[in-house]
């Protein structure tokens, strides 16, 4: 359609239409059997008009459900305006890989993009349109359950990652390729600053902070052409997001340049009532629509007050029209007047999803994406090894994480399964392990067994249901009784190797006496057969962390990008310094850290010049040698510490990375340029630019690591 002719269509439309376009409603109302929907609309009020009448569809699954709900659909709404299916497709549909916080250990954001790509296959043969995600919430708190959905504590990082991500599940022709899905950006703004770490808490910071670090990430995936944007359930400066029109108006629309769809989380509307801003349905509806609010998820705040607020001129219908346009709008971007089943195809889908294509990427994932975090030259280890596989999560394919809304575990391969596919031999464990509470019999036989191997591959993590939505934990070590299990086995072989699944940066106090700790995240369909190849040395470790792991929960949070203070520690300093008594101020892990069967050696720091006039650049360099016998990938990370400016400016940010492959005992020179648009900053006016002055620059293997060197802004 052309937009003159989405004009005319909404012309057409009633006040009632127009405001049920407004309403997204589960799959469970759109069940074959009428029956099922007594419940649900006994629970909301709604009607089936009101059924008919909702503009998008949440949770449908499968090519024949949706197009038998898309027909059913259309011919019951009057204009035959078909819905939006919507879902949330985090890390894989079927196929599944590993959580993002593991993808962005990748370091690689075109892993990033072949991932949507291949998420946006899947579902789009199934029927679906729409994904929530990518998620690009800076984290900084690993307490916070939803840390697994997120690329990090990078700004930079995270940007470059919310780029690929709506890259990879757009396309570049989204209304035509039908392989291809709208992503939903999300969740604006500030979610993963939450107080405490506990999910759906306040967040409190100031503006220029949220515009200096919080805000990049998601501009980076507007500029890229998302089509959605999520709020979030947390307070900007006192006001819950998705009543907030400075923020969704203001910033997101005028500044910003957004035109798409805005969407509320799950009942975020309704929940601005207990956040206590209004004092009932009418009221939020209200405040929500006044801020930019499109569509409404799963409450009826909307449904049930829009037409009041507008006949008693509390709201005014073209902003009513607004929304309805830019929804009817995202519909054809998605082809569906001309095409309302889209890519929806069930031969297809059985040829598409779970293939093995998919799986043989979701294993090469996998792997880029796992962190060796310890190895005093145990790893890797040979097939001809007498290892002893044991744990809870040795035979566990518990390696999804959550958000694998329609991946199935049984489809999953478990560590012993992938080191029984590279022939190593292994024996492991015939008892059930549990991770909480392991039954005598399932220890004695695991320590039995490690005593009589010459080497431990012990593997330990969260469930998954440890992290994820409303899954905060103020206690992120690993359950006692693994270190209790950790601790047996230890005294029986001092040769353990670690492995973790988890959703978070752990402390990792009582297993760090291991002779290696291999950081697997929750890996997914082919996890295991990842974290074997890694293990027995068949491919090269190169995961570099995106988020710093403390050395205790006391630290948290954590994490490489601080201020420094007036009275910076430094080590043999005196007491009256910014330090703890009893630990480190740094991480025990640190961001962009991560070990490489490899030694890569960094020598040769070079600048083109070491003054940069505003309107020039300057190359820095450096040169890495590879001074072992193992071929490698080395993340090659720059870092850049404004030495003085208008306002405090951290000790160090990322600024750009490269990885590169290197031979044995291979030099390589790597090369950055750097101009005046990367020193620019939020000042305390809120204005975006740079300082005239001294910047130090840093080129290493990690955020602690490297080689340093000075220049100077002239302006």
């Amino acid at each position: 359609m052309e937009q003159k002719q989405l004009e005319e269509l909404l012309q057409q439309m009633t006040l009632d239409e127009k405001i049920g376009q407004l309403l997204q409603l589960a799959a469970e109302f759109y069940s074959e059997k009428a029956e099922e929907k007594t419940g649900p609309m006994t629970n909301l009020g709604l009607t089936h008009d009101d059924i008919n009448n909702a503009g998008t569809t949440l949770g449908i699954s499968g090519a024949q459900e949706a197009i038998r709900v898309q027909k059913e659909y259309m011919a019951n709404n009057r204009l035959g305006i078909p819905t939006i299916l919507m879902a949330d497709i985090i890390h894989g549909f079927r196929t599944i890989f590993p959580i993002p916080l593991g993808l962005g250990s990748s370091w690689d954001p075109e892993v990033a993009e072949k991932v949507a790509e291949v998420s946006a296959k899947e579902a789009a043969v199934s029927g679906l349109h729409v994904t929530f995600s990518p998620m690009v919430d800076l984290v900084r708190d690993p307490r916070w359950g939803r840390v697994m959905e997120s690329t990090g504590e990078d700004p930079f990082l995270n940007s470059r990652f919310a780029e690929a991500f709506v890259k990879g599940y757009q396309g570049d022709d989204l209304k035509n390729d039908f392989f291809r899905v709208a992503a939903c950006v999300k969740h604006f703004a500030a979610y993963g600053a939450a107080i405490g770490g506990r999910d759906y808490n306040t967040v409190n910071m100031s503006e220029r902070q949220l515009r200096d670090s919080y805000l990049p990430g998601y501009k980076a995936a507007l500029d890229a052409g998302a089509k959605l944007v999520m709020t979030s359930f947390n307070t900007v400066d006192g006001i819950p997001a998705t009543g907030n029109k400075w923020l969704f108006r203001d910033v997101l629309r005028d500044e910003f340049g957004f035109d798409g769809v805005v969407i509320s989380d799950w009942g975020a509307i309704i929940e601005l009532i207990p956040h206590g801003v209004a004092a009932d349905k009418k009221e939020a509806a209200e405040l929500a629509i006044k801020a930019g609010v499109d569509i409404e998820m799963m409450t009826t705040c909307y449904s049930e007050n829009l037409k009041e607020l507008i006949e008693e001129k509390r709201v005014e219908e073209a902003i009513l029209d607004e929304a309805v346009l830019r929804i009817l709008t995202l519909k054809n971007d998605l082809g569906l007047f001309e095409n309302p089943h889209r890519g929806a195809d069930a031969i297809l889908e059985k040829e598409v999803v779970l293939s093995k294509e998919n799986r043989d990427v979701a294993r090469d994932v996998a792997k880029k994406s796992i962190v060796l975090l310890k190895n005093d030259g145990i790893l890797p280890l040979s097939k001809q090894d007498n290892v002893a596989i044991v744990g809870p999560a040795a035979n566990s394919k518990d390696v999804l994480g959550v958000w694998s809304w329609q991946g199935k575990k049984e489809e999953a391969v478990s560590l012993v399964q992938g080191a029984g596919q590279l022939d190593a031999d292994y024996v492991t464990g015939t008892e059930t392990f549990d991770y909480f509470e392991p039954t005598q019999a399932a220890i004695d036989e695991a320590v039995t067994l490690a005593k009589g191997a010459d080497k431990v591959i012990l593997a330990l993590g969260e469930e998954d249901w440890m992290s994820g939505e409303a899954s905060s934990r103020s206690d992120i070590r690993l359950p006692q009784a693994q270190l209790d299990l950790f601790k047996a086995v230890q005294e029986v072989n001092k040769n353990v190797i670690v492995t973790l699944y988890n959703g978070r940066p752990l402390d990792l106090q009582g297993i760090d006496s291991a002779k290696a700790i291999v950081e697997a995240w929750f890996p997914g369909t082919e996890g295991g057969a990842a974290l074997a190849e890694i293990l027995y040395g068949k491919y090269n470790p190169s995961g570099r962390l995106s988020m710093s792991f403390p050395e205790t929960v006391g630290q948290v949070p954590v994490y490489y990008n601080y201020d420094n203070t007036g009275r910076p520690y430094v080590p043999g300093d005196e007491k009256y310094v910014s330090k703890y008594l009893d630990v480190s101020n740094f991480a025990k892990y640190p961001f962009g850290f991560g070990l490489s069967y490899s030694e890569f050696v960094y020598t040769d720091l070079k600048f083109s010049a070491h003054e940069l006039e505003a309107d020039g650049t300057i190359t820095v360099s450096v040169t890495i040698e590879n001074q072992s016998d193992t071929a490698g990938q080395e993340t090659v990370q720059l870092y850049i510490r404004d030495l003085v400016g208008e306002v405090v400016r951290p000790v160090k940010e990322l600024k750009g990375f490269k990885k590169v492959s290197i031979r044995p005992h291979e030099q390589k020179t790597v090369e950055f340029t750097i101009n005046e648009e990367l020193l620019r900053y939020v000042h305390s006016d809120q204005s975006y630019g740079s300082d005239a002055g001294e910047f130090e620059v840093m080129l290493g293997s990690s955020s602690v690591t490297g080689l340093s060197g000075t220049f100077k802004l002239l302006k």
